[in-house]
């Protein structure tokens, strides 16, 4: 079968924003007097939906003490933390590769919408995706909805749909939607979590995508 639609995870697939969700993480737990969980414990939550990351990140804690460190990340991210984050090196490249071949395009990620809208407004790639989802409109990967929802929105079935991410919850989230998966080895989780999960492939960049494609999907996008 034929992919007709790629959906990439946003944080650390196509944006290297890692360490700005790390400090962002550690900084609300000093607000509310809890000791700030690790580097590698606070990025190894990243692509969850925040409540889902807060409870593994707090599992003593009620429900009402996460929301409170969550409203403070939320404060954080999206208050000007000063940490950068930047698109990886040939984000735009390829989405305007797979736009010209013809595939419609889509992101699948663990941000708010809030969030998400910030960062397609700063790195100005909105026009490139026919459609998102965020995991507070949408239950947190790896539940299947949001791939679930993006596909019925687009009309495209699960066979012809690649997941594009960089952790365990992208590519269980594919196998839970029973579509394809494709890894990316540079962000959160390592090569070898990703491919025990059994990716199609796991690529070392974003600009390798579109000779994967080339070498996979030789015939050209054709829509009905």
């Amino acid at each position: 079968m034929r992919f007709a639609l790629i959906v990439f995870d946003w944080d650390g697939t196509l944006m290297d924003s890692q360490a700005r969700i790390v400090d962002c993480i550690q900084a609300a737990f000093v607000d509310v007097g809890q000791p700030p969980p690790s580097p590698a414990a606070a990025a190894d939550i990243i692509g969850l939906g925040l409540d889902d990351a807060m409870a593994r990140l707090w599992p003593a804690a009620d429900a009402a003490q996460r929301q409170v460190v969550a409203d403070h990340y939320r404060r954080h991210f999206l208050g000007g933390n000063p940490t950068p984050s930047a698109l990886f090196p040939g984000a735009v490249e390829t989405l305007e590769w797979l736009s010209d071949q013809g595939y419609l395009l889509a992101v699948a990620t663990g941000k708010s919408r809030r969030g998400l809208d910030l960062s397609l407004a700063e790195t100005g790639l909105a026009g490139y995706f026919q459609a998102t989802r965020c995991a507070d409109e949408s239950f947190s990967k790896p539940h299947p909805q949001m791939l679930l929802e993006i596909m019925e929105v687009l009309g495209v079935r699960p066979a012809e749909t690649l997941m594009v991410g960089d952790t365990e919850y992208d590519l269980q989230m594919a196998a839970n939607a029973c579509t394809g998966a494709l890894a990316v080895s540079y962000g959160v989780h390592s090569p070898e979590r990703l491919l025990a999960l059994r990716p199609l492939a796991c690529l070392n960049s974003l600009g390798a995508i579109p000779q994967w494609l080339r070498q996979t999907q030789p015939d050209p996008v054709t829509r009905e």
